[in-house]
Order: structure tokens, then C-alpha cells, then sequence
């Protein structure tokens, strides 16, 4: 038996509270260190008292008095701001889960590499901007990066380290989300709420609508390529709507490796804190005699570019990865806030490439700050391109 120091950042959201399952399922194999949410005060405090954790952090300042009157009468330390969150995710523990949506899991990921703690990923973004720092990070102390993504976790599972020269292709999954059968026009036209209805899986606004526009598995291509160290041309995306089969490596003998499982990310989140041994979930279990087919599609570029652009920005280097995350977060929010269409995602996302391949192709990107400017740049271009 384990005991794990665990620390969740990103505690309220969907991967965290998948976490949060998973570990009072099995409390006798983990210790929560530290939790952290950006700015939901009440469920932080819920969470934290829930999980017996040590100390509590909020991304937004304004709500640290708040957090402190809802954590008064327990022994949990509270806090609050960016610079304590970075702090206290390099605070010694054994495994930090990385869930913080977006770009702004950046810097805590990076803090915790550098302090030699591993760090389970959920959020692909700071891999696909930031890709080689992170990975670099993590080398010089020693530190491992264990994927939770379903696709990435199952590639992890499927790949033979000691056959890496023999694998073929590492092929990702995806479902084709909600508007897999749809034409063009529509999917152009679609709303909010029929953009975050996804078949199969229940996540968050952003990830959802990434999901539909299927820039969730673009951002998966840029951070296979860095996770396994795999050149875009040994990266495959297949279509396949039953999401029961997570991701696969092929090998040069013919073979291919699949993991499978259900649409549950339970799974994926307790193979990632237990590795590298597996516990019992409170999660769904695949029932294999109740499946009556599996198919796989290619998929339609045309209908989701999205993926077209990934294999873009890793030809073109740092600039253009840093572009196509940062024109899509902002895209995605102007979205959601109902200011421009779901069509507009991909030609926002599309014209910022054009401008960062013009305007900045050899802007020397070296450290986190160069990464946070440029990020920035990006950002301002797309807001002021909508005007």
C-alpha cells in the first residue's frame, strides 16, 4: 500500500472534481496537500474541508476574505493570488494534478517541475504554448509528466518505452463531438448550447466547445508530439464516435496497442495518481459483451480545420503553437460571452496564424516571460481584429 502528498490544482472544475471522487474513494492512499480554484470560493472551501486538505487557494484575491470566514474553525490555511499559487504548487508533496484550464496553469506547472515533484497533466494548453520549456523543466530536475487526458493516458499505457524505435504511430482518438454528422452551414450557425452537448463525455464550457470545433484534439497532436517526443508526421487522428477505444500505438510488427474504457474521466485520473500502480475507482467500468460495434472515420478537414492548423504550428515552430492556443482561448471566450459565431472560431484562429507567421516569425521566445508576452500579443491582435 501507497500514501500519496497529493496537491490538486484546479480542485473545482470537472478534472478535479474526478479527482476529488477517485481520492475519497480510496482516502488511505492519499494525503491532499494543497487545493485550488480561480475564483469559486464557496466549493474551494467545500473541497478542501471535504478532502482534509492542508492549505487552500484562490487565483482571484477579492475572494480571500471570503475563502478565510468559510475556512474559519478548521486547521486549513488559506490564501490567495497568483504569486501564492505558484509558490505553494512547489511546496514538497509527491504528485501535483495539474488542472487549472487554460494558459494560466502555466506558471504552477513550472513550479512544480522545478522543485523535482511530478506532475499529473490535465490541461493541454501550456504544453502546446510552452511545450519544450515544460518538458526541459522536468528533465533538469528529474521530475515526471504523467498525462491525463484520456488519449494521452492511454497512449502512456500502450507505449513501450524500450520499442519506441518500432512504433509506427501513435493514433488519437476522437469522437467527432456533437456535430459529427452536421454540414457545414450549420455547424457555422450552431449555438452555445448545442456546441457544449457532447455525446459522450461531460466536461466544462471550454473544453466542450474546443470539443465541437475539435480543436481539443489540435491541441492534442501538439501535445502527443511533446508528451512521447513523436514527430507530426508518426501522429494520426481517427474518428471514432463510441469513445470506447481511448488512443493506440502501432508498432512496425503489425501490432497496435489500444487502451479501452468508458467515457468516464475517473479512469484516466486514478491511473495518473496511483501510477505506477492501479486502484479500484468509484468511476464507470466497460461492460465489452454489451458493445455491438466500433467504427473509425477519417476525419473531415474541411468541417473541423482545427486539426489542419496543428499540423501547421508544429511546422512552423514555438510562435505559431503560442498563436494557435492563445487565438483560440480568446475565440472560445468571445463565444461563449455571445459576441461572435461558433464559424468564427476557426477563421479568428485562422487569421492570427496568417499575422504571427507576417508580423513576429522569428521572435526570439525563450523563457516563460517571452512566452507570457507573446501570448498577450496574440490576445490583443484577435480583440482588436473583432473590432
Amino acid at each position: 500500500m501507497f500514501c500519496k502528498k497529493i496537491s490538486i490544482l484546479g480542485v473545482t472544475g470537472s478534472i478535479g472534481q474526478s479527482a476529488s471522487d477517485v481520492i475519497l474513494s480510496a482516502p488511505e492512499y492519499f494525503d491532499v496537500q494543497v487545493v485550488s480554484a480561480g475564483s469559486n470560493a464557496q466549493k474551494l472551501a467545500q473541497e478542501a474541508i471535504r478532502l482534509k486538505a492542508k492549505k487552500a487557494v484562490i487565483a482571484d484575491e477579492r475572494k480571500c476574505e471570503e475563502l478565510k470566514s468559510l475556512l474559519s474553525g478548521t486547521n486549513i490555511e488559506a490564501h490567495a493570488g497568483d504569486e501564492a499559487l505558484e509558490a505553494l504548487a512547489g511546496e514538497p508533496c509527491d504528485l501535483v494534478l495539474a488542472a487549472i484550464v487554460g494558459f494560466a496553469g502555466l506558471r504552477p506547472i513550472l513550479s512544480a517541475l522545478k522543485n523535482g515533484i511530478n506532475v499529473a497533466i490535465a490541461n493541454k494548453e501550456p504544453l502546446v504554448a510552452a511545450g519544450a520549456l515544460v518538458m526541459e523543466t522536468a528533465r533538469k530536475s528529474g521530475a515526471k509528466i504523467l498525462p491525463v487526458d484520456s488519449e494521452h493516458n492511454a497512449i502512456f499505457q500502450c507505449l513501450e518505452d524500450h520499442n519506441r524505435a518500432a512504433i509506427d504511430k501513435i493514433i488519437l482518438t476522437a469522437s467527432g463531438g456533437p456535430f459529427l454528422d452536421w454540414d457545414i452551414k450549420d455547424i457555422n450557425a450552431a449555438t452555445i448550447e448545442q456546441a457544449i452537448n457532447h455525446p459522450n463525455w461531460s466536461m466544462g464550457r471550454k473544453i466542450s466547445v474546443d470539443s465541437a470545433s475539435m480543436m481539443n484534439k489540435a491541441l492534442e497532436i501538439i501535445e502527443a508530439h511533446y508528451l512521447f517526443d513523436m514527430p507530426a508526421d508518426k501522429i494520426d487522428v481517427v474518428i471514432h464516435p463510441q469513445s470506447v477505444i481511448h488512443s493506440m500505438v502501432s508498432y512496425h510488427d503489425g501490432s497496435v496497442l489500444a487502451q479501452m474504457g468508458a467515457s468516464d474521466m475517473r479512469t484516466p485520473v486514478a491511473y495518473a495518481l496511483s501510477w505506477p500502480e492501479r486502484i479500484k475507482t468509484p468511476g464507470q467500468t466497460l461492460d465489452i459483451k454489451s458493445l455491438s460495434k466500433l467504427t473509425f472515420l477519417p476525419p473531415d478537414l474541411d468541417k473541423f480545420p482545427a486539426l489542419r492548423f496543428a499540423y501547421t504550428a508544429l511546422e512552423s515552430g514555438q510562435n505559431a503553437q503560442i498563436t494557435l492556443n492563445a487565438a483560440n482561448e480568446e475565440a472560445v471566450d468571445l463565444f461563449l460571452r455571445e459576441q461572435i459565431s461558433f464559424g468564427k472560431i476557426a477563421k479568428i484562429i485562422e487569421n492570427a496564424l496568417l499575422w504571427a507567421d507576417k508580423e513576429a516569425p522569428n521572435k526570439d521566445i525563450k523563457t516563460v516571460d517571452d512566452i507570457e508576452e507573446f501570448n498577450n500579443n496574440v490576445r490583443s491582435f484577435v480583440t482588436k481584429s473583432i473590432l
